[in-house]
């Protein structure tokens, strides 16, 4: 038996599927607990590592005289690949 339409079965090319040519809201989105335990670092670590990065989501209060700060990351893939090279090539 034949598909009735080849277009929605066939595979894309591979530059498509590399993370880097994904959108942005469509990606993979790992929290800093789903990074340190997947790399075995500390969550504070992660959070020092990619607080600044472009491209992470950032939202949350900011710390003010009397209260902590409270800041919800969500890092993506494209970003978790460009950092990982970038700590690779220095070591």
């Amino acid at each position: 038996m034949r598909p009735a339409n080849k277009l929605l079965l066939r595979e894309p090319d591979r530059a498509s599927r590399t993370p880097e040519h994904k959108e942005p809201c469509i990606e993979k989105h790992y929290s800093v607990s789903e990074l340190a335990a997947m790399w075995n670092l500390s969550e504070n670590t992660i959070r020092r590592m990619f607080e600044n990065e472009p491209g992470v989501l950032k939202w949350g209060a900011t710390e003010s005289r009397f209260k902590r700060r409270y800041t919800t990351l969500r890092i993506p893939e494209s970003v978790v690949l460009r950092v990982h090279r970038q700590f690779r090539a220095a070591g």
